[in-house]
């Protein structure tokens, strides 16, 4: 009887000694999280609405996480005023002009603040000053705005399959010109014709330059076409003279 009252002490001390090391453990780890055993001081910012943000959370800066939130309170209907604290080796990072959003840990996980970069000649944030804010995007807007955008996808398909619908059954001129066979046939025509007119037309200018009324008209465009050819080669032939003289005059 005295073996197992021995054991089950030993047992119990055992388990004592672990729920105790357990306990400073989670309160370390905690602690270290909440930043209970780092020097911090003391921001502040206000918002009308924060989507849900609670005592606790995190504060990040430069995706880092550097303080939590340390209260929020309401101070009338339309502003909330939220108290953080940061960790004091941060502070020199942190400027006056630093602007603070809400924003998630991914898509549907926990409220945090994120406090954006600040200009580098703005002074360095004091304790207890008040930050400017951003207010954040709630998830229900963009859910709204996501089925509005998907109910005008849905209907811009329905009308795509209903201009193809078309075509393919030969409804509508652009339909009747790909199915009927006259239509295209016609068209094809019509091109030839152009093409042979456009000949014509070429072979009449030809002609025109052979007539004797009209022989002198193109003579003179002709010596003109070539005279503003010369000069164009005159001057070219200036321009490499005069860049010859002063390369020449550089040696």
């Amino acid at each position: 009887m005295e073996t197992h009252t021995q054991k089950f002490k030993v047992r119990l001390g055992l388990f004592v000694a672990v729920g105790i090391a357990l306990f400073v453990l989670a309160i370390f780890l905690i602690g270290r999280q909440k930043n209970l055993f780092d020097p911090v001081f003391k921001l502040v910012s206000t918002f009308n609405n924060v989507s849900g943000l609670q005592v606790g959370n995190n504060i990040r800066f430069s995706g880092i996480n550097v303080g939590t939130v340390e209260n929020i309170s309401i101070i009338n209907d339309s502003t909330v005023r939220v108290d953080m604290w940061i960790r004091k080796d941060v502070q020199k990072f942190i400027k006056s002009d630093c602007s603070v959003t809400v924003g998630s840990e991914g898509l549907i996980g926990d409220r945090l603040l994120i406090i954006t970069q600040g200009t580098s000649d703005a002074p360095l944030a004091e304790e207890g000053q008040q930050l400017s804010s951003t207010e954040p995007i709630e998830t229900d807007a963009i859910m709204a705005s996501l089925q509005v955008t998907a109910g005008n996808a849905e209907i811009i398909s329905l009308e795509l399959a209903e201009i193809m619908m078309n075509l393919n059954s030969g409804n509508g001129t652009l339909g009747r010109l790909i199915q009927d066979s006259t239509i295209a046939e016609n068209l094809n025509q019509t091109m030839v014709n152009l093409k042979q007119s456009t000949k014509g037309l070429n072979e009449n200018m030809e002609a025109a330059k052979d007539n004797i009324l009209l022989k002198g008209h193109f003579k003179k465009k002709e010596r003109e076409a070539e005279k503003a050819k010369k000069a164009l080669e005159d001057q070219k032939e200036k321009d490499k003279r005069e860049q010859e003289k002063k390369e020449s005059k550089k040696e």
